[in-house]
């Protein structure tokens, strides 16, 4: 059983080597880029990486993260954000929960936020999360489709890059792609818990992710793409008029992304 980390490269990002440091001990590390440049080049030559560079970029996010889940082979895999890091234990932990669960499609872990330099392990939008993945606490049900897509009807609750994904348990070759900008994981997590697979919930903050101002995320939210995009999501759970509700509640969450 191999268990890979592919940190997703793109442009110049001043994060992206704390990214790689915070994986490069634990196992295999690849980066893969559709933004072939100088600057990935030269960390990648540093810390002696292989670099896989996507032969179809401008596809969007979802072709993107499709492209770098599959262009390693290995049982397991990671998609690591250049803008988050990875505790030191995230790999044992993955492969523990494996070894239990061999037939999960998913594999994730709780996470902190990270923001003007201070990991937050609690805050609204966190508690929320924790609340709608309860059903996947029961792992002897975590298999069953109603199971995963209660984890799902009311949110995004699954952190993307806390994310491995047990590759031979999954038999779509597109995962990811669609048209959105934002909500590409959360399509990708209602479009899995139709198949076959276990989603196993870690309850460990085993990553931090990075909330900063020049995050794609601040900038979508500000757009208001995601409110867009998450109403599409919520009409694949719900009628319109729940669905309808349900957005306008669930706009109010992103009002929080860069409070204290």
């Amino acid at each position: 059983m191999k268990h890979s980390f592919v940190v997703l490269a793109y442009k110049e990002s001043p994060y992206l080597e704390d990214c790689i440091k915070s994986v490069i001990n634990q196992s295999d590390v690849v980066v893969a880029t559709s933004t072939d440049n100088e600057y990935i080049r030269k960390i990648c030559d540093k810390y002696h990486l292989p670099l896989k560079i996507n032969p179809h970029p401008n596809q969007g996010i979802g072709a993107d993260f499709d492209f770098a889940r599959t262009c390693v082979d290995s049982d397991i895999v990671t998609i690591a954000h250049q803008d988050d890091i990875y505790e030191p234990t995230y790999h044992e932990e993955v492969v523990k929960a494996y070894q239990k669960n061999p037939n999960a499609s998913l594999i994730f872990s709780d996470y902190y936020e990270i923001k003007n330099g201070k990991k937050q392990y609690s805050n609204i939008n966190l508690k929320i999360k924790r609340i709608l993945l309860l059903p996947l606490r029961l792992r002897f049900l975590s298999g069953l489709k109603f199971m995963k897509r209660l984890s799902l009807r009311f949110g995004n609750a699954i952190c993307c890059p806390a994310v491995s994904f047990v590759n031979k348990n999954i038999t779509l070759d597109k995962v990811f792609s669609c048209d959105f900008k934002c909500n590409v994981d959360w399509y990708a997590w209602e479009k899995l818990s139709k198949q076959p697979g276990k989603f196993i919930f870690i309850p460990k903050a085993l990553m931090g992710h990075l909330v900063y101002e020049g995050s794609t995320t601040t900038a979508i939210i500000n757009d208001n793409i995601r409110t867009k995009e998450d109403l599409v999501m919520f009409e694949k759970f719900w009628i319109k008029p729940i669905a309808n509700m349900l957005n306008n509640f669930y706009k109010k969450s992103e009002e929080n992304n860069f409070k204290e």
